[in-house]
């Protein structure tokens, strides 16, 4: 990836970068300024994002979070753009829902959650979508909403994974969605794996994702241990912001594999995917994509995410006992 250091393509593109920076923190003071309208809804709204592009760990914070809310006797629910999807509606994500339909992310929030999630291009809708929707829910995630000014938020999470800003430039000549100095504006950075420092003066809550028990697509009841698959000849299928990380998490359970790494939300065909061999392992945001009647079988492995001090008190705090940020 030319992104990761400052290499002639970056140097190419870095007029049209500067362009792109000036208009990102245009937009941001139109939105400040009140030139732009913000939706405030009646309940508290929890923003998830990052101020890069690509995945760094959102989804599976997003399923901690709700799941620990849940835990504390509140009602949240997830509104999602919905990357991918073919239409821009605003729609109810149903666990039997295509991924085409409502995006992969989302589904696999709606399956691991089930909590009541949206998707649209505007979030703000969306969200106002489901409240109607549903009067019971009492807390908003809105997940990879970092950018969405339009939706006014109580709390922001920005989540940096061990790559960083890598070469620290803005669009299309780096990562950057926003500038670096945008994470002193957050109420939160969780940093997924890595030691990567994070040089803001906002509190820091450390991420690391755990699975070692792999359940057979199509058959959730069937499950087996990482250490049955050891031996075998794999096939490591991740289409993920950053596949390696999934590939050195099979490598640390001990599993040698042939790693197939695609870009982020790929859209799978029977030929992406390996006919030889005696399985494929793969991530649950890719095999909600996975055609059926593969020859042969696929182990999926989900993930916990693990966060230390307690993310979730902080954000009960900040939602119940201070006002909107």
């Amino acid at each position: 990836m030319i992104w990761h250091s400052r290499g002639p393509y970056s140097w190419l593109l870095l007029p049209v970068a500067l362009l792109f920076a000036l208009a990102v923190e245009l937009r941001r003071w139109l939105y400040r300024r009140g030139y732009l309208a913000s939706t405030r809804l009646p309940v508290p709204v929890v923003v998830i994002g990052n101020i890069t592009v690509g995945g760094s760990g959102k989804t599976p914070l997003t399923i901690w979070l709700a799941q620990a809310l849940l835990r504390a006797g509140r009602h949240p629910g997830i509104v999602s753009r919905g990357y991918g999807r073919v239409a821009h509606d605003v729609r109810k994500v149903g666990v039997s829902d295509a991924p085409d339909d409502v995006g992969d992310e989302p589904l696999l929030l709606g399956r691991r959650t089930q909590c009541p999630v949206f998707v649209g291009a505007d979030r703000s809708a969306a969200a106002r979508a489901l409240l109607a929707a549903h009067p019971e829910v009492d807390v908003i995630l809105a997940d990879d909403g970092l950018q969405h000014y339009r939706l006014a938020r109580d709390v922001e999470i920005a989540v940096m994974d061990a790559r960083g800003v890598m070469n620290g430039w803005p669009l299309p000549a780096g990562p950057l969605r926003e500038p670096l100095a945008r994470l002193g504006n957050v109420s939160a950075v969780v940093q997924n794996g890595g030691n990567v420092s994070v040089d803001c003066d906002v509190p820091v809550f450390r991420m690391e994702l755990t699975g070692e028990r792999f359940e057979r697509l199509g058959d959730s009841g069937q499950t087996c241990p990482a250490a049955d698959l050891r031996g075998q000849r794999l096939h490591a299928v991740a289409g993920i912001g950053d596949p390696a990380r999934f590939f050195a998490h099979l490598a640390a359970l001990g599993l040698q594999c042939d790693p197939h790494a695609f870009a982020d939300h790929h859209r799978y065909v029977a030929a992406d995917l390996p006919q030889a061999g005696d399985a494929i392992v793969t991530t649950e945001k890719d095999a909600v994509k996975f055609p059926a009647g593969l020859p042969l079988p696929v182990w999926v492995l989900p993930v916990e995410a693990r966060i230390a001090p307690d993310l979730a008190q902080f954000v009960l705090e900040k939602i119940d006992g201070r006002p909107p940020a």
